[in-house]
């Protein structure tokens, strides 16, 4: 039951138990008070915004302009733009932010891996330092000329190495990679996933004859289903709030070439650079509209591939 529900059924309580929801409002009452002024009027005030003119950039009476910022959406280039970069780089992301924790977790739950703690603190430990100072050293690290993985690939015999976030081409593979440095905690949820599958199925498995791929894909991997679900439903809301990597990298110029101009990107230069309040309100909750459907549709979709046991179906 919700502290909501809770305040307006407390009067048909018990003395007692009144008494002991008075004191659990009273913990909680801080809470609900930021999450009103801080978080569900501004959400309310934003999407009043959506249908006035405000810019501050622009000295102009206040008007009541309907759904004309939602119309200007449909024909803003540049909002466009930034949707399909956005699309773009969560292809390539997306799988392989849920595939390479899972095989890495894998290789962690091996019974014959030693020194097991070491590697799982070592596989965390990126995800702890701090993120700005992580993306400056991986662009150390991804520069064309003097950086280790290049220097790498030349040592390996790869000539035409790639100028990884100076090139349209390869600005999306360079994100993905300086990326990867902070899926210690997929890893970590993924591998507590792993050590909750009940024995019992892989000796099952084992009797019935099926090799390793096989128990992959008929024990691990449906029994894995509700952590890849948790992690593509948290996987797709960051990618479309996928910011603060671009704005330190390229100063939210969108370069190369308006290849990095992603959706949340645009919207905060929308809000802070072009000070069009009105319109970045409308993309705000244009944003969250997007989110809101693909999640309700991947909850949709979860009783046809994800599985939980004990669930009868």
């Amino acid at each position: 039951m919700s502290s909501f529900t809770e305040l307006f059924t407390i009067v048909h309580l018990k003395p007692n138990a009144r008494r002991e929801a008075l004191y659990g409002l009273a913990f909680i009452s801080l809470w609900i008070v930021g999450f009103l002024l801080f978080t569900l009027f501004p959400m309310i005030a934003t999407l009043g915004f959506t249908f006035t003119n405000i810019n501050l950039a622009q000295e102009q009476p206040l008007q009541f302009v309907g759904l004309e910022n939602y119309r200007a959406m449909l024909t803003d280039s540049q909002l466009h733009n930034a949707l399909g970069v956005t699309i773009k780089y969560a292809l390539i992301a997306l799988p392989l932010g849920l595939a390479l924790p899972l095989g890495l977790a894998l290789l962690l739950n091996n019974k014959h891996l030693r020194a097991k703690g070491f590697f799982r603190v070592m596989f965390y430990l990126p995800y702890v330092i701090p993120f700005v100072a992580g993306i400056f050293a991986w662009g150390g690290l991804l520069n064309p000329e003097a950086g280790w993985i290049n220097q790498g690939l030349e040592a390996l015999g790869v000539q035409d190495t790639p100028n990884w976030l100076n090139d349209p081409t390869w600005v999306y593979p360079g994100l993905v990679i300086l990326g990867l440095w902070g899926i210690g905690s997929a890893v970590i949820i993924n591998l507590a996933g792993l050590q909750g599958i009940p024995t019992e199925l892989y000796d099952a498995a084992r009797v019935d004859g099926a090799g390793w791929w096989a128990t992959l894909l008929n024990v691990t991997l449906p029994m894995m289903s509700p952590v890849i679900f948790y992690a593509l439903v948290l996987g797709i809301v960051g990618v479309f709030q996928y910011f603060l990597v671009p704005l330190v990298i390229t100063d939210g110029t969108g370069r190369p070439g308006g290849a990095t101009m992603f959706l949340n990107l645009y919207l905060y230069k929308t809000f802070f650079t072009f000070q069009n309040m009105s319109y970045g309100a409308a993309q705000a909750w244009a944003l969250f509209l997007i989110i809101l459907a693909l999640t309700v549709f991947l909850f949709w979709s979860s009783k046809y591939w994800v599985h939980y046991a004990g669930e009868n179906r």
